[in-house]
């Protein structure tokens, strides 16, 4: 039971009956208000640590009473209550700071759920933001530019909530990373943060991954499997490229958004758990799902709070601190000595259109490190293609214009007895390895998705082709 009344402001008398009965029914006590001057009064004089509200109230807009709400008591956790038809409100009302809502009609043990979750995060409401410099990267980020000072201030406002979050951005900007860490400043950070990679399991696969499987339950199932939304009760479930996510599955995880039931593969019972979601994919969700790959209502349910990570070409000098850390970081692995950067390298650093992001200039970093002495990074110490220069001109225009016919009979000749997967094997590994390694702009020049690369390495790996 909770020592400080939970305040209810709801206008319908029926609904009050029913919503003070399920809480008193839960160990609750409840102070019951139906107008919003009649709930400030109430909220001013109790001071609750959880507030359940009707966004539709008949003397005042609900979002305004939150907002006068949050401003007197920011650490106040606010349940929102909305019909079907005003999710878009809901929606609106978790980026203003709401904990969580609930929409019109839900059971009864959704809603205690909610509440509880609302008051643990009361019993833990420590500001956990503020242990990161004020205006500083948070989690694992590196860099002070303007277009990351707005990330980290949306990540840091949103932590401690329980929507979700919606994260956006081009391969290698860090997506991970700012799941990791909106969890690490939320109230779930004592518990497990589950990344799962949607577009790098097969399909078939990924129910069982997402919610578990009972032994027996399907070929291969020699053992139960605890899924990743169990093993994240508690804490914080990522699910990256969730664009990537079988149709199928995505019903049975909206379901469970719905719900907070799970039901893994083969049982009939099904379970309860405290997760939170976050996501993230490389694509355009909303293009997504104008071409039908994306449920419409699975993307309203998980784009709450969007946060979109900028590319590293408009992240200004931010790619000499990162490239400065990153050289730092593969000297100590590699027993190397390099001191910093030429001037004119960090000069093009701050002027090359950076396809891969992050992830690309650390795998340039650590070629360097790997390849050379030191003591300073120069120029010709980077790969000649770098700066899109005639070596990367005369490999696109090889791969654009056609194959001579005597090369056509030699290439025919060398692949003579291999099996279409195989093939398609050798050409792939070689596009990645004329790239660099870089997944992502392989992709590019096969006109494949990234995840599609990343899903058939993986494939490859666990059963190489011919095998």
């Amino acid at each position: 039971m909770t020592q400080t009344p939970i305040l209810l402001i709801e206008d319908l008398p029926s609904l009050q009956m029913v919503y003070e009965t399920v809480l008193k029914s839960g160990g609750h006590q409840v102070r019951v208000e139906g107008t919003a001057a009649a709930g400030l009064a109430a909220f001013r004089q109790l001071q609750p640590n959880v507030v359940l509200l009707d966004l539709m109230l008949p003397d005042r807009d609900g979002l305004d009473l939150m907002q006068e709400m949050l401003t007197l008591r920011p650490d106040v956790s606010v349940i929102v209550i909305t019909a079907h038809g005003s999710i878009n409100k809901a929606v609106e009302a978790m980026r203003a700071g709401a904990h969580e809502f609930l929409v019109k009609p839900f059971d009864e043990q959704r809603f205690l759920n909610a509440v509880e979750n609302a008051l643990s995060v009361a019993v833990q409401s420590a500001p956990l933001a503020l242990t990161n410099p004020v205006g500083g990267p948070v989690g694992a980020f590196i860099g002070r530019s303007a277009a990351m000072q707005s990330v980290y201030d949306r990540i840091t406002s949103v932590a401690r909530s329980m929507a979700t979050v919606f994260i956006t951005g081009e391969s290698g900007t860090g997506k991970e990373l700012c799941a990791q860490a909106v969890h690490d400043l939320s109230n779930r950070a004592k518990g497990a943060f589950i990344a799962l990679n949607c577009g790098a399991i097969p399909a078939d696969l990924l129910e069982s991954e997402v919610f578990g499987h009972l032994k027996g339950s399907f070929t291969g199932a020699i053992s139960d499997k605890i899924g990743a939304a169990a093993a994240a009760d508690g804490g914080t479930l990522f699910l990256d490229e969730i664009c990537e996510m079988d149709m199928n599955l995505q019903t049975k995880l909206l379901r469970f958004l719905q719900t907070s039931t799970i039901q893994p593969v083969g049982s009939t019972k099904p379970r309860k758990v405290n997760v939170r979601i976050l996501c993230a994919t490389n694509r355009d969700p909303l293009d997504a799902v104008r071409r039908g790959q994306f449920r419409e209502d699975l993307y309203y349910r998980l784009h709450v709070v969007p946060i979109h990570l900028p590319p590293l070409r408009e992240r200004g000098t931010d790619v000499v601190e990162i490239a400065e850390t990153a050289l730092k970081r593969f000297c100590a692995e590699e027993g190397r000595t390099f001191t910093g950067f030429d001037p004119e390298v960090t000069a093009l650093f701050q002027q090359l259109p950076w396809h891969g992001n992050v992830r690309q200039l650390l795998n340039l970093l650590w070629n360097v490190v790997v390849l050379n002495p030191g003591p300073v990074v120069t120029l010709a110490m980077l790969p000649a293609d770098l700066e899109g220069g005639a070596t990367a001109k005369a490999s696109q225009a090889a791969t654009s214009a056609p194959l001579p016919l005597a090369q056509a009979h030699d290439l025919f000749d060398a692949l003579a007895g291999m099996t279409m997967d195989q093939i398609e094997q050798v050409l792939i590994e070689r596009v990645i390895a004329r790239n660099g390694g870089s997944l992502p702009r392989a992709a590019r020049e096969l006109a494949l998705s990234p995840s599609t690369l990343y899903r058939k390495r993986e494939r490859w790996l666990a059963a190489p082709p011919g095998r």
